[in-house]
């Protein structure tokens, strides 16, 4: 299965959920858990790439006369 690129983060983390639910049962045949551990990869995937997506948005700031600009918030030791 194909994920949609038009899911939101909130429904490809619910499936996701759901499916790492599924596989930790065990009770899984081999074949349907290849099938849903590939439809978890590319949930992942659409995930990380939303968030990869966010975070790029939220490091770009606006100046006052109209530019953008990045910013990065150095990590606090």
């Amino acid at each position: 299965m194909t994920t949609d690129k038009n899911v939101t983060f909130e429904e490809a983390m619910s499936k996701l959920e759901k499916i790492v639910e599924k596989l930790e049962e065990g009770d899984v045949p081999l074949e349907e858990a290849i099938i849903f551990y590939k439809e978890g990869m590319e949930l992942s995937k659409l995930c990380h790439d939303k968030l990869k997506s966010v975070e790029e948005q939220l490091t770009q700031i606006i100046t006052e006369d109209g530019r953008q600009e990045s910013f990065s918030i150095g990590e606090e030791e």
